[in-house]
């Protein structure tokens, strides 16, 4: 009888789920807020941070875990404001894996730690689909990739639980109508909140701080 080497694909999917689901039990454990922010490369993710940093500092212990393809550009700014950082290098792949969080999140000294800032990769649809442990998913969207973003992937906005519109301060100099595009995302999940941001300059800060501050408390 002759033998045959049998190969075995788990689901890799079902996978992350696991370990997405390990994360959560261990968020449970230290009573920590994890969201996920999720949007295309130059949305101004990591300007947001940069903008939230000091303020909800002084409301929220908090870390961020950023997110991308290579390099340690983002979490070097992130560094410079005093905030725990780590960076998740996907090697190519367009969004971060359960697995490579919560291995993260265990390097982390969680007993310090209120709240956990998840950057995924820049990306509008693939970060959408995958569950990392995360309490919430937000959106971001900047004003010059264009009003039509949300019909264009439904998906992520459908997904998310508060929606960034970032750059508002190009408004005067961009074809962006701005009740438009909340009107695509009001479509498609009718109540998630929607924040107005321009982040070099502060603008809307203050209530998307408030808001986080409040779900962190909760």
């Amino acid at each position: 009888m002759t033998t045959q080497e049998i190969k075995v694909y788990r689901d890799l999917m079902g996978a992350n789920e696991e370990w997405a689901a390990k994360t959560r039990d261990l968020l449970a454990e230290k009573d920590i807020y994890m969201l996920n922010l999720i949007g295309s490369p130059g949305a101004g993710k990591t300007a947001l941070l940069e903008g939230l940093g000091a303020q909800l500092g002084e409301k929220v212990r908090f870390a961020v875990l950023e997110g991308d393809v290579e390099t340690t550009n983002d979490a070097v700014r992130i560094a410079k404001l005093g905030v725990p950082v780590s960076q998740l290098l996907s090697g190519g792949s367009c969004h971060l894996e359960a697995k490579m969080v919560h291995h993260a999140l265990l390097d982390m000294d969680l007993d310090a730690l209120d709240m956990v800032v998840v950057e995924n990769v820049g990306n509008m649809v693939c970060p959408a689909e995958f569950d990392i442990g995360e309490h919430i998913k937000i959106a971001v969207l900047s004003i010059p990739e264009g009003d039509d973003k949300p019909q264009k992937y439904p998906l992520l906005f459908h997904e998310s639980n508060a929606a960034i519109l970032t750059k508002v301060d190009l408004l005067p100099h961009i074809p962006f109508d701005i009740e438009a595009c909340k009107g695509h995302i009001k479509k498609i999940n009718a109540q998630i909140p929607i924040f107005e941001v321009c982040a070099l300059k502060g603008d809307g800060l203050a209530e998307l701080i408030a808001w986080l501050s409040d779900r962190a408390g909760a």
